[in-house]
């Protein structure tokens, strides 16, 4: 039986939870779930007291993208109708961050599409995001492909502190999800980051088909990763994508609340953050939801819909906890 209490205090020193402890977390009875989450407040009330960062996402470029990931809609592949754009005009990207500014929003995360960019491309983007923080003391963080390290160097001088780079899936399910760049090969990209001396955003996403074990995979290995955030994902099946009829009945609020404890136990000081999903798996739980996560996401994932933000800020204070 899973020991809560030992797990919970664990964590508070650092140790993060073995395999056999992360697959009695997602296979714990239902009914032990309050147990669970007041273990994870503990330790998210000690390191992120009651406030939740809102972070808003913009495109600098959209689809076009050479890799098969099963579940995105800027996949070669996808026949999802999105908009694409080699590189978005500088007002649209400064329109975002006007709006993070006046709502005091905690986070402006920048995503490309695309696996390598030319240092033409990069330098072109690193002028726009030295204008963003010329204007605005926002912290700016890029969803971003493979960079080479002058590359990533140039965007830490340009002014970007967190890069996300996310594992996506546990080790062995991996080639079923993506098959034209591999899972080592975004192990050694998070490495060379964390030289350059970035903050790592790394997680995964939830309901592709992975079993437990995979799930407790993928937070192993985020856990020797030690990012500063964690997104969780919960899949959000996109027409025109290869997961376009996924099954996910198994995302049930309770499983979904206990792999965000996981994420939880896993890295007890960065940013949880419940990403994509939150809106469709967890909507009447917001309140479980902010006992093991203090970030998440307002108007939408880049190629999907979400809530909207002043509708999320009423949303966290109604739950009890107060937007960052």
């Amino acid at each position: 039986m899973l020991d809560i209490k030992r797990l919970t205090e664990k964590s508070a020193k650092g140790l993060p939870p073995t395999r056999e402890e992360a697959l009695g977390v997602l296979a714990l009875p239902d009914g032990r779930l309050d147990e669970l989450l007041e273990g994870a407040f503990a330790l998210r009330q000690a390191h992120k007291g009651m406030k939740v960062g809102v972070q808003l996402l913009s495109s600098a470029r959209s689809g076009g993208c050479t890799q098969d990931c099963a579940y995105c809609a800027q996949a070669k592949d996808s026949t999802a109708d999105i908009e694409t754009y080699r590189a978005a005009d500088y007002r649209r990207l400064d329109a975002t961050r006007a709006r993070i500014d006046a709502l005091k929003l905690a986070r402006h995360c920048i995503g490309l599409s695309g696996l390598r960019f030319t240092d033409e491309e990069i330098e072109e983007f690193a002028a726009k995001v030295a204008r963003l923080r010329a204007s605005s003391p926002t912290p700016i963080c890029c969803s971003i492909g493979f960079l080479t390290e002058a590359q990533a160097r140039r965007l830490k001088e340009a002014g970007v502190g967190r890069i996300n780079h996310n594992l996506n899936t546990g080790r062995r399910h991996y080639p079923k999800i993506c098959t034209t760049h591999g899972y080592d090969e975004r192990l050694a990209n998070l490495a060379m980051l964390r030289r350059v001396g970035f903050e790592l955003c790394c997680g995964g996403i939830v309901g592709m088909g992975e079993g437990d074990e995979d799930v407790a995979d993928l937070f192993e290995d985020i856990a020797a990763v030690a990012p500063e955030a964690v997104p969780v994902n919960f899949l959000i099946p996109l027409a025109g994508t290869k997961l376009a009829e996924a099954e996910t009945a198994r995302l049930t609020p309770a499983y979904c609340l206990k792999v965000l404890c996981l994420a939880r136990f896993t890295a007890p000081r960065a940013d949880v953050r419940c990403a994509a999903g939150r809106e469709v798996y967890l909507a009447g739980h917001e309140r479980e939801m902010f006992m093991a996560v203090d970030s998440v996401f307002a108007s939408g994932y880049l190629t999907a819909g979400g809530q909207g933000v002043e509708d999320t800020l009423r949303l966290i204070r109604e739950a009890g906890f107060e937007p960052e």
